[in-house]
């Protein structure tokens, strides 16, 4: 199976899965448990949310490992279980991919600053690396490092993603758009300057994540477009929509023929490949999947 980056910039538009914590508490995930001991004590529900993207043709499976880092995983007591964590992570996923289709591993945001001493540049690599070597021991083939928000983090993701495996290195920051109509990152980095910073530093696809229902996709993937070095593969996993509160109750109002309907728009701001995030659903991915598929 070629890779990632060379499968978009051979014209190919590709499909990532949607949301996992969403699924993973309609599975009965309750909050303060932790996601990753999941595929541990519960693997047949992990599988079954991976078996329910594969299903809806997605070509990229994500794993249950967004907060599978030494740092996160010390707040429940099991830092000491991080490879084993990820590893049973990755190979959920794989289980259910196949040979035909890719495992991008999911890794989170630590939570720790580096401009604010919470963590040194040694100790915040290593944990990454910690965490990326045993996701490609468990059968990962890319990494997705996502929801980032600051470029340094991210960058010490990605050097030791490349210097310690042979994993293909997915980077996607999380914008809102400010008062003036621009998407910032809680930290104030533009889509302008992560497109150039994470191609600076090897990541082989770049884009955005979360935040962001698919309407407002496509000002920033034009950004990154403009920005990137030419053929930089860009990916868009989207929000269902802004949450809504209803009942007391977390909503993403966005429907999969909604989200589908947006997906000629991202595309031709310049995005290769295209998932969701918080909210979407196997339903989801079927109608982008479809609405690809039209397009080709």
């Amino acid at each position: 199976m070629k890779k990632i980056a060379e499968r978009v910039k051979s014209g190919s538009v590709l499909v990532a899965d949607g949301a996992w914590g969403t699924l993973l508490h309609a599975e009965g995930l309750k909050p303060g448990d932790c996601p990753e001991l999941w595929c541990i004590e519960h693997r047949p529900a992990v599988l079954k949310i991976a078996r329910n993207y594969v299903a809806s043709g997605a070509d990229m499976i994500k794993t249950n490992s967004f907060g599978g880092s030494r740092l996160k995983l010390d707040f429940y007591g099991l830092a000491n279980r991080t490879a084993e964590l990820n590893k049973a992570a990755a190979s959920i996923s794989r289980e259910a991919a196949g040979p035909d289709r890719h495992v991008i591993a999911s890794v989170g945001p630590t939570g720790k600053l580096l401009m604010m001493g919470d963590v040194s540049e040694q100790e915040l690599y290593d944990v990454f690396r910690e965490q990326m070597v045993a996701l490609e021991q468990g059968g990962a083939d890319a990494c997705l490092v996502e929801t980032m928000s600051a470029i340094d983090e991210a960058v010490v993701a990605v050097r030791a993603a490349k210097e310690n495996t042979s994993l293909e290195i997915i980077c996607t920051f999380t914008f809102e758009r400010n008062e003036r109509g621009e998407y910032r990152t809680m930290m104030g980095i533009s889509p302008s300057d992560m497109a150039r910073e994470l191609s600076t530093a090897g990541a082989d696809v770049i884009g955005t994540n979360c935040g962001n229902g698919m309407a407002r996709m496509a000002p920033i993937v034009q950004e990154m477009r403009k920005a990137a070095p030419a053929g930089k593969p860009i990916i868009v996993n989207a929000n269902a929509g802004a949450p809504v509160n209803m009942g007391g109750k977390t909503v993403f109002p966005e429907t999969p023929e909604t989200m589908a309907g947006l997906v000629p728009e991202v595309i031709a701001a310049g995005a290769g490949i295209v998932g969701g995030c918080c909210g979407t659903t196997p339903a989801h991915i079927a109608a982008i999947v479809a609405a690809v598929r039209s397009m080709r």
